[in-house]
């Protein structure tokens, strides 16, 4: 169960870091009540659906995360083994995230067409927009944690982990589109987008942390406590070091379709 666990943490935390993508701050730019009233529908109907959408999406995901746990079950894979895969792959999703390599997301430069919103009516550019982005796999990929989900979650060695992985993702990733549910006024969301795009490199340097913080948990269980001890270091090491050496990126806003501030 402690895979399982590690697989949840994960999943809530790439969910979070991926509203900061293209996709997300589109959703969050055309979803909102202001949005919604210059296309003549209604922001609770569209959103529901969004939500719907999302999950759905995410139940996608867990079924090839499943896939995966059904296979690592039938290998035999020791929960030993299985932590210190884990352990890898969370460092390794750390260094990516931080760049250590020379590279690093966005990855799958995916953006959803914006073309819906004038030619179908809510419930399919509300459903459809939710489903892939909470497939987390179709779009913008913004965080290694969202590779290192489905590798967690097929680590686990339990399909039904793999699925309530995937829709953890893709329900957290549903529901960010509440956070525009106070926006009626042109003024009132880019004053949102503002403040938002203001989080993004606090969100990605947490994520680097939860990456380092569940690459730790994972060593501390199945190594010897010097060899533990000695990762404990080095993360913290590192993380620190991530902190001085972020790369700057700007994201801005994307227009709303219809409207002018």
């Amino acid at each position: 169960m402690v895979v399982v666990t590690l697989g949840l943490v994960i999943a809530l935390t790439a969910a979070v870091r991926s509203t900061w993508s293209p996709c997300g701050l589109s959703m969050l730019s055309q979803i909102t009540p202001v949005a919604e009233a210059g296309r003549h529908q209604k922001f609770g109907r569209t959103a529901a659906w969004f939500i719907a959408g999302s999950v759905v999406g995410g139940l996608t995901l867990g079924g090839i995360i499943a896939l995966g746990g059904a296979a690592v079950a039938a290998s035999g894979l020791t929960d030993s083994a299985a932590l210190t895969l884990v352990a890898v792959g969370a460092l390794g999703a750390a260094a990516v995230d931080a760049h250590v390599f020379g590279f690093g997301p966005p990855f799958l430069r995916r953006q959803v067409n914006e073309d819906w919103l004038s030619n179908y009516r809510s419930w399919v550019y509300g459903g459809g927009f939710g489903w892939q982005i909470g497939a987390g796999i179709t779009t913008y990929v913004m965080t290694a944690a969202v590779p290192l989900l489905v590798v967690v979650g097929a680590l686990s060695a339990r399909p039904w982990a793999g699925v309530a992985v995937g829709a953890a993702f893709g329900l957290t990733r549903g529901l960010a589109v509440l956070s525009g549910a106070r926006l009626r006024t042109t003024s009132a969301l880019y004053a949102f987008h503002r403040r938002f795009a203001a989080g993004a490199e606090p969100v990605r340097r947490a994520v680097i942390a939860v990456e380092l913080a569940v690459a730790t948990a994972a060593t501390w269980i199945v190594a010897p406590v010097v060899v533990a001890a000695c990762l404990t270091v080095t993360v913290v090491v590192r993380y620190v070091w991530t902190r001085t050496r972020a790369p700057r990126t700007t994201m801005s806003p994307t227009p709303v379709v219809g409207l002018t501030r």
